[in-house]
């Protein structure tokens, strides 16, 4: 399985610490070439020097972008590009969409939107729709957007999906982790079965990172800190990502929700087809892909 890796070209998000890193270093082992999706002009610049040095044949490059802005989606998009044209490489295999936020007190982007559903919700669709084109070029691509065990329990609020008007912090993650699900099952109705882009939602599990930490209240912060202790290390969960990245049987699975490399039902919700749809047409509105 190793070697279906050597000259394939990623592209993770959130690559600088937790998971997003992990995966990073996992697809260097296996002599992939690959671009991480950093916000921190000082994380990215420090991770592409160890990187660089630990992997000095690798092909690696990071770009800097803040994803919870969509001329910065866009922007990471066409750097992307650029960087491959240097390379020389014609087609993207796989997007892994990792970054992520929590928000104990709403906070609006500066395009008016809620920071935890432009940052884990549109910016994974518009990134997508952006590198389509470069993931067709592939004989075989892969599509991972990272979601969460929190997406079971919940439904979208379609009278106010971004909770605009009653914001609830918990609320707010668990559906824009739905929204990971529904836009996968979505996105591989619209493909459609003779595509070569295949796309699948991953479960890490309860990680021991530091999402938590920012979530901008002490209590949340103290909450977190006590939950984490019995999280897992985020090799594990990015082991399990990368898997779903090189699995040769994945395009003929017909599963969309993977936890640790293996296949788990989802909430039953993320499946309708309507809601699916619904959801679709919503999120081109708000990116202008529609």
């Amino acid at each position: 399985m190793e070697e279906q890796q050597v000259k394939k070209t990623y592209v993770v998000t959130g690559a600088t610490s937790g998971i997003g890193l992990a995966v990073m270093e996992q697809l260097l082992d296996r002599g992939a070439n690959v671009i991480g999706v950093g916000r921190s002009p000082d994380r990215c610049s420090g991770q592409l020097e160890r990187l660089s040095e630990a992997y000095p044949r690798a092909r690696l490059a990071y770009v800097l972008a803040d994803l919870a802005l969509q001329p910065g989606v866009r922007k990471a998009a066409r750097q992307i590009a650029e960087t491959l044209a240097a390379w020389q490489v014609e087609a993207l295999d796989g997007l892994v969409n990792n970054a992520g936020t929590f928000a104990y007190w709403q906070t609006l982007t500066a395009e008016g939107f809620d920071t935890q559903w432009a940052v884990n919700h549109l910016a994974p669709f518009l990134l997508t729709h952006e590198l389509l084109p470069l993931l067709e070029r592939s004989p075989d691509a892969r599509v991972i957007t990272v979601s969460s065990a929190s997406h079971y329990g919940t439904k979208l609020r379609w009278e106010d999906i971004q909770l605009l008007e009653r914001y609830n912090p918990l609320r707010a993650y668990k559906q824009t982790k739905l929204a990971n699900v529904l836009f996968t099952a979505e996105l591989n109705r619209r493909l459609g079965d003779q595509s070569r882009v295949r796309a699948v939602a991953a479960d890490p599990g309860l990680v021991n990172t530091g999402i938590g930490e920012k979530a901008g209240s002490r209590f949340a912060r103290w909450i977190w800190l006590l939950r984490r202790r019995g999280g897992i290390p985020a090799e594990r969960s990015a082991a399990g990502i990368v898997d779903l990245l090189s699995d040769p049987a994945l395009p003929n699975s017909p599963h969309v929700y993977w936890k640790h490399g293996k296949p788990k039902r989802p909430n039953p919700y993320a499946l309708d087809q309507d809601h699916g749809w619904r959801l679709w047409e919503i999120s081109a509105r708000m990116t202008g892909t529609g």
